[in-house]
């Protein structure tokens, strides 16, 4: 089985790179670096039956190359972390849009594919539990935060448009604060972000009040997640949401994270204005409803939030030693 994987030099890619090697697959990955690494596939071994290409998904002739002996797809590719989006709007908008639309294109009928989605789709839904059927609401096209949600939308209409008139069998994950090794803070992703600043004794900011509450989703947990939907037919079609099952204000999570790595870093409250500029929206509450997942796979998310930290710390610890 040959798996094409866009963006699997990045974070989420990487770890998916790793676990379809170690079941077979012979892998290519496209990537174009601007936030994926190659540190990242680095420990790989130069004999593995992986094919490393430097490109971006803009590039349609060259999709279009690469996709046409892939036997399963998983496009990860996309605009990554508030701080970018917000610093790089229109660049943003063309990698979740154009770029995507260039993989399904290229994609021929009867091939399955995974989408990369996130729980941003929701907008300022802010209710109990959401579930895939639950209502977007986006704030205005003059705030920069909701272009993300609203192109990461679009590309799941566009997926579930060739679902049903092309018969490409695409798979939509909503992924729900997804964290772990590898993951870095440079775009604005709070929990590597609070680790870091923890390990090195420095203030832990932390955006608004810190009463958000949100769930985080161990890497790992994800990874078998998404293999299982790719393998399951009855997922094609479908959206799924892909996050852990504990909730957590962004307050104590910082807190967590102070007493776990021994840390005495105090606490420091930052207005919104302060990080993003004026305009920035929040959303007070966001967590998933992963039944859908677990009754058709089996399996949902449940890796402890303490666990995760400890990992992540595990993780920065011996990357500065």
């Amino acid at each position: 089985m040959r798996a094409f994987v866009t963006g699997g030099a990045g974070f989420i890619g990487s770890h998916l790179v790793d676990s379809l090697l170690a079941g077979g697959f012979q892998v290519t990955v496209l990537d174009d670096f601007s936030t994926g690494s190659r540190h990242n596939l680095a420990h790989i071994p130069s004999t593995a039956p992986l094919s490393v290409v430097e490109g971006s998904v803009l590039d349609a002739p060259l999709v279009e190359d690469l996709l046409a002996q892939a036997d399963c797809v998983y496009h990860l590719a996309a605009a990554v972390g508030v701080r970018r989006i917000l610093d790089r709007p229109l660049e943003s908008i063309r990698v979740n849009l154009k770029g995507t639309e260039n993989v399904l294109e290229a994609l021929k009928p009867g091939v399955p594919v995974l989408l990369a989605s996130t729980s941003e789709v929701y907008g300022k839904n802010g209710k109990g539990a959401l579930a895939e059927t639950d209502d977007s609401i986006i704030g205005a096209t003059s705030i920069r935060r909701w272009l993300y949600a609203t192109s990461k939308a679009m590309d799941e209409f566009l997926a579930l448009a060739h679902h049903r008139e092309r018969d490409i069998h695409a798979v939509i994950v909503r992924f729900f604060n997804t964290v772990g090794p590898r993951q870095t803070g440079m775009y604005g992703m709070v929990l590597p972000n609070f680790v870091q600043k923890a390990l090195k004794g420095e203030p832990i900011q932390i955006y608004g009040d810190g009463r958000q509450r949100r769930n985080f989703t161990y890497v790992d947990d994800a990874i078998t997640g998404i293999r299982r939907l790719m393998e399951t037919p009855d997922a094609r079609g479908q959206v799924f949401n892909m996050g852990g099952g504990e909730e957590i204000t962004i307050e104590n999570l910082a807190i967590r994270v102070r007493e776990i790595t021994g840390s005495k870093s105090p606490l420091q409250y930052v207005p919104y204005g302060c990080a993003y500029g004026g305009g920035f929206e929040d959303m007070r509450r966001r967590v998933p409803d992963t039944t859908r997942l677990k009754e058709l796979t089996g399996f949902a998310p449940a890796t402890p939030i303490d666990t995760i930290i400890a990992r992540v710390a595990d993780h920065f610890r011996g990357a500065s030693g």
